[in-house]
């Protein structure tokens, strides 16, 4: 039985440029699959990270802010938060 392709050397030029970009596209596949895996593992990691909650004086500046208190209750409240309540608080 004779052999197939015998002496037949395989790939042509256009053999060889189609290897070299299909080459190119499975790298580039591969990269960009692992950066954006990257990516999105670190918006999910950094999901859980939360700002401080709000001071009391930010409280009182948000609802002074909004209009739910006037001016001169805004300042009688920030002024006892910034020396303390007038009374002792019990532990």
């Amino acid at each position: 039985m004779a052999m197939m392709w015998w002496g037949y050397n395989g790939m042509n030029g256009w053999g060889y440029v189609l290897m070299g970009l299909s080459t190119l596209v499975f790298w580039g596949l591969v990269i960009t699959t692992i950066v954006l895996a990257a990516r999105h593992a670190s918006r999910v990691i950094g999901a859980g990270r939360t700002s401080p909650p709000p001071t009391a004086q930010e409280l009182l500046a948000q609802r002074y802010a909004r209009g739910e208190i006037d001016t001169d209750e805004y300042r009688s409240r920030l002024d006892v938060l910034q020396r303390g309540p007038e009374y002792p608080v019990r532990g």
